[in-house]
C-alpha cells in the first residue's frame, strides 16, 4: 500500500495541476481582450510578430536553462515547418485579423470552435464514425455561427468578413491538431513549439514589412502593459503550463477549461475594454461550450453485471 505521504503528495500534485488548469484559462481567456487593446495602436502582423518572437525568446532560454534539447536534427526541421505552417503562422496570422474586425468575446467564441472542426474533418476525411454526439456539435456550432453573424450582419457597424477570418483560423488550427496527433516526432515538445514560433514569426516580420506601415514604438502605457502580457503571458507561462498539463491531466478534464476560455474572454472583455454582450453572444457562449463538451468528454459506461 502507498505510504500517507505518497498519498498526500499525490493529492497535491493533483491539486497544483488543476490549479494550473484554472490559471491557463484564465491566462488564454484574458488574451483576447488584450490584444483587442494592442490593435489600438498598433497593426495586426506587426503585434504578433513582436510578440512572437519576443515570447519564442523568452520561452527558448527557459527551456534551456531547464535541460531540454533545444535544437532540431536533420528531418526535425521538417517536422518543425510541416507542423507549424498551420498551427502557428496558419492560426496566428489569420486569427489576429478576426480579432481587429470583431468584438474579442465574440472572436474568442468563434476561435474555440475547433475541437468540432477537428472532429468534423476526421469524419468526412479520416472514416471516423458520425455519431450523434458528432452531429449534434456540428448543429451547435452552425447555430453558433448564425447567432454571432446575425450580430454582423444587422450591426451599421458589424464586421461579418470577421467571421470568416475566425472560421478559417479555427479550421487551420483542427487541421494543425490533426497533424500533431499523428506525427512521429523524437524533437521535445518544447523545443518544437519554439521553434514553430521562431520561423513564424520571421514569416510574420516579412508580411508586417510588406503589408503595413512601420511602428512609431510611441505607445500608451496600456498597449505597452498588453504587449508585455501577450510576451510573458500568453506566449510564456501558458505554453509552459499547456505543455505541463497536457501530459498529467485526463482529457476531459483539460476539456471543462476550453470549454471556459470564451467564456472568461466575454467576460473580462466587458471589464477591460468596455465590450458588452449581446444576447446573442451569451446564447452562442452556450451553444459552443454544448459542442465543445460533446466531442471531447468522454462517455460514461454502462455498468456491468456482477
Amino acid at each position: 500500500m502507498p505510504s500517507r505521504h505518497q498519498g498526500t503528495g499525490g493529492s497535491v500534485i493533483k491539486r497544483a495541476h488543476l490549479l494550473a488548469l484554472v490559471a491557463l484559462t484564465l491566462m488564454w481567456g484574458v488574451n483576447w481582450p488584450m490584444m483587442k487593446l494592442s490593435l489600438r495602436e498598433l497593426t495586426p502582423f506587426y503585434f504578433r510578430a513582436v510578440t512572437m518572437s519576443c515570447g519564442a525568446v523568452w520561452l527558448y532560454l527557459f527551456y534551456l536553462s531547464r535541460g531540454v534539447r533545444m535544437l532540431p536534427r536533420g528531418a526535425e526541421w521538417g517536422s518543425v515547418i510541416k507542423l507549424g505552417l498551420p498551427n502557428m503562422l496558419g492560426w496566428h496570422t489569420v486569427s489576429i485579423l478576426g480579432v481587429k474586425e470583431l468584438a474579442s468575446g465574440r472572436a474568442a467564441i468563434l476561435g474555440f470552435t475547433m475541437p468540432i472542426w477537428t472532429v468534423l474533418i476526421s469524419v468526412l476525411f479520416l472514416g471516423e464514425k458520425l455519431t450523434r454526439r458528432v452531429a449534434f456539435a456540428v448543429v451547435s456550432v452552425a447555430i453558433t455561427i448564425a447567432l454571432l453573424s446575425s450580430v454582423e450582419f444587422t450591426t451599421l457597424s458589424g464586421h461579418p468578413i470577421g467571421i470568416v477570418w475566425m472560421e478559417i483560423a479555427a479550421l487551420l488550427w483542427a487541421i494543425g491538431t490533426l497533424m500533431m496527433r499523428r506525427a512521429h516526432l523524437t524533437l521535445p515538445v518544447e523545443a518544437l513549439t519554439v521553434w514553430m514560433m521562431v520561423l513564424s514569426s520571421l514569416c510574420l516580420w516579412v508580411i508586417a514589412w510588406g503589408s503595413e506601415p512601420a511602428p512609431l514604438w510611441q505607445f500608451s502605457r496600456t498597449t505597452w502593459l498588453s504587449l508585455v502580457y501577450s510576451v510573458f503571458i500568453n506566449y510564456g507561462f501558458a505554453q509552459i503550463f499547456w505543455t505541463v498539463l497536457a501530459r498529467n491531466l485526463p482529457p476531459a478534464t483539460s476539456a471543462m477549461g476550453i470549454m471556459a476560455v470564451p467564456m472568461v474572454g466575454t467576460l473580462s472583455a466587458t471589464l477591460l475594454i468596455g465590450e458588452w454582450p449581446h444576447w446573442q453572444d451569451l446564447a452562442a457562449l452556450l451553444f459552443v461550450a454544448a459542442a465543445i463538451a460533446a466531442v471531447l468528454l468522454p462517455k460514461q459506461k454502462a455498468p456491468q453485471a456482477a
